[in-house]
């Protein structure tokens, strides 16, 4: 699921700090004003009550203004936006900017140390004309059509994860008694296991490996690079050599394809071929691969972590789509709602003065758009902190809007919905193998997801 995770957020914004500019939403709305020096609070880390659990300070910052003036812990100042409306006509707003090499440049004049990600170069963070033509190289790959031929593919890769379950169960089968009259032993078949580790996120870092004919063995070491790319702060060193490695691994791969001549049918023949055509360049096809290889597993492990969690606190929900699995496809689009895996946009910029809600946001600003905020607005959503599967006020943000929506939503939904029916029924219960309060989130507020996420499954 290709989304806006490749370019990481400026450090860590804020989301605990007082929007300096705020009204109720009953007051008449205020008039234009530039914020230009706005009250300055010393940086502190999230605390990790944000991470866990974000909707309570997105709903605060929602209703108390259209925008929020924050700073990063390197001290760059974000407008955030987070009311659906503004979020989603912003999405399609050519007045925000996404030109990484543009953005980098205007950081480095307000502030030191703030890395944007501009060493990747891609689709997500280039604007027209050159996000047309990267995105032309590969949408074909992503069609209804493309994507529903993989079905077979992701089922199959579903169902040898959970083969690889099973044994783990096995040997820890235990053997009950009943004490009636008519004694009979049963077997009961349980196992602890991580489902991030073990499930959420070798599935779709195999159907992406296979995607883009990149060696299935090495998924660790994508993850690793993924990991220092997406939730990189402060100290910016192991950003940049991820970078450096997966660039190099790449190009490895690409020159040793064009010394053997062997062409597979898959993504980086195609990327291999447009650069033949004089259409990208070698760090454009870096950066392609960088983008389709972590935006096509982060935020799918990311949905499958949360959709699981979501239903182990709502059994009536759980017992809803029980009853029929061939309501999953509903449910998804709930789950993307609910808890959004990508929580914030990657970072924008405007190019002339914008007006939110009454206040404007003058040029050369950094925006972020709260997708998650949006996802939770009551403005949109009856009731829309409460996981409501068969929802039928649909329209949900987490996948983005205008040029930049996911190239891989279809993809996503697809292995989200064959991995959780196929789970569910593999495992009729499953419970939560920790205290809740001892999950933990990945570092990140442009993420939403959890690091681990141990189960006891029963089979």
């Amino acid at each position: 699921m290709t989304t806006a995770t490749a370019a990481p957020l400026p450090n860590s914004p804020r989301l605990d700090s007082p929007p300096p500019h705020s009204h109720q939403p009953d007051s008449p709305p205020p008039h234009k004003h530039r914020p230009d020096k706005p009250e300055m609070t010393k940086p502190r880390r999230n605390p990790p009550t944000l991470l866990s659990d974000p909707y309570p300070t997105l709903a605060r910052m929602r209703q108390s203004a259209p925008v929020s003036v924050l700073h990063s812990d390197g001290g760059l100042r974000l407008w955030i936006i987070p009311r659906y409306a503004d979020v989603r006509a912003a999405l399609s707003d050519h007045r925000f900017a996404q030109d990484v090499r543009r953005a980098q440049a205007l950081a480095d004049s307000r502030v030191e140390g703030v890395n944007l990600g501009a060493e990747i170069t891609h689709m997500l963070s280039s604007d027209p004309p050159d996000h047309t033509r990267l995105r032309r190289v590969v949408q074909a790959a992503f069609s209804r059509k493309r994507v529903q031929a993989m079905r077979p593919m992701v089922e199959r890769i579903t169902l040898e994860l959970l083969d690889e379950l099973d044994p783990a169960a096995a040997r820890h089968t235990t053997r009950t008694t009943t004490t009636t009259a008519t004694a009979t032993a049963t077997a009961t078949a349980t196992a602890t296991v991580d489902l991030i580790r073990d499930f959420a996120f070798p599935l779709p870092i195999l159907v992406v490996c296979e995607l883009l004919g990149l060696p299935p063995q090495d998924r660790n070491l994508y993850r690793e690079w993924s990991t220092a790319i997406v939730t990189q702060e402060g100290d910016h060193t192991a950003f940049q050599q991820a970078v450096h490695e997966m660039g190099s691994y790449v190009l490895a791969i690409a020159d040793q394809r064009i010394r053997r001549n062997d062409r597979p049918a898959d993504l980086l023949t195609d990327l291999l071929a447009a650069r033949e055509r004089g259409e990208l360049t070698d760090d454009e096809i870096v950066g392609m691969v960088a983008l389709l290889l972590i935006g096509g597993h982060e935020t799918t492990v990311n949905l499958l972590g949360t959709s699981c969690l979501a239903l182990l606190r709502n059994p009536d929900q759980t017992a809803w789509l029980r009853a029929d699995p061939t309501r999953m496809p509903m449910a998804v689009e709930e789950f993307l709602r609910y808890d959004s895996p990508i929580c914030m946009a990657t970072t924008r910029f405007t190019t002339q003065p914008v007006d939110i809600g009454g206040v404007e946001i003058p040029q050369d600003e950094f925006v972020l758009l709260s997708l998650g905020a949006a996802n939770r607005d009551p403005a949109r959503f009856q009731d829309p902190d409460r996981l409501v599967l068969n929802r039928q006020d649909t329209g949900h943000l987490a996948f983005g809007g205008g040029i930049h929506r996911c190239l891989g939503a279809l993809l996503g939904k697809l292995e989200t919905e064959i991995a959780l029916t196929a789970l569910l029924a593999r495992f009729p219960e499953m419970t939560l193998a920790c205290q809740e309060h001892d999950l933990r989130w990945r570092n990140t507020m442009m993420l939403r997801g959890l690091e681990t996420l141990p189960l006891t499954l029963n089979r």
